[in-house]
């Protein structure tokens, strides 16, 4: 693989069938043998006959266990991750669920750390830089080995982000588009939003949630 550092040592696990309320996927676990890390991989074939000659398209997402189990208001997570499940069961392509990721990769007890001085005024931005902590800590050197060992080497990437753009290029993935993963702002993370737009260079319009989304 091209980039820095040794490829990742990842063991794939066996793929199985998961119907979901999104539509049936192809799931399988890779195993990091340095971190002991297990992410998940969750494909489809799509439906869309359109999609069949583009480039595949593919989330890298980061687990958040506020945001995609708990439904938290407080980020976009758990919308952007259920936003993604759908257009990969219409138009295929594969969803990476990246875990240890959480918080941006300083971990469940530093988020909720970084959430207090939020309440206290700081941004999200600025809550991480107090507890002497990266704004952004993540690695997509696995991620990437895990999109090459699929044959994902030309792809679309579902992301406002174009940081994982930038990674995935470094390591040998090459983006031809980048998809908006944009899903309404709510009150509760309106300045969330705001931050990663105006201090992380997201490409976000911070749309509004209709009453019956804020409900």
């Amino acid at each position: 693989m091209n980039g820095p550092g040794a490829p990742a040592p990842l063991i794939p696990g066996p793929e199985v069938r998961l119907p979901t309320e999104f539509g049936d996927f192809a799931v399988r676990t890779w195993t990091d043998t340095r971190t002991g890390v297990e992410h998940l991989g969750i494909s489809a074939a799509g439906t869309d006959p359109d999609a069949e000659s583009a480039a595949p398209l593919v989330r890298l997402h980061s687990e958040c266990l506020t945001g995609d189990v708990l439904g938290s208001f407080r980020c976009d997570c758990g919308e952007q991750l259920e936003q993604a499940l759908a257009l990969i069961s219409l138009h295929g392509g594969t969803v990476l669920y990246l875990r240890g990721q959480e918080g941006r990769g300083i971990g469940l007890a530093n988020k909720l750390r970084a959430y207090a001085l939020q309440e206290a005024g700081a941004d999200t931005v600025e809550a991480n830089e107090q507890l002497g902590l990266p704004v952004d800590a993540r690695d997509y050197q696995a991620a990437a080995e895990i999109l090459l060992q699929l044959g994902l080497d030309r792809i679309r990437l579902l992301t406002n982000n174009p940081a994982k753009r930038d990674r995935l290029e470094v390591y040998g993935v090459h983006v031809e588009a980048m998809v908006p993963s944009e899903v309404p702002a709510r009150a509760e993370n309106e300045r969330y939003l705001q931050t990663k737009r105006d201090r992380m260079n997201h490409h976000l319009n911070l749309l509004r949630a209709s009453p019956v989304q804020q409900s």
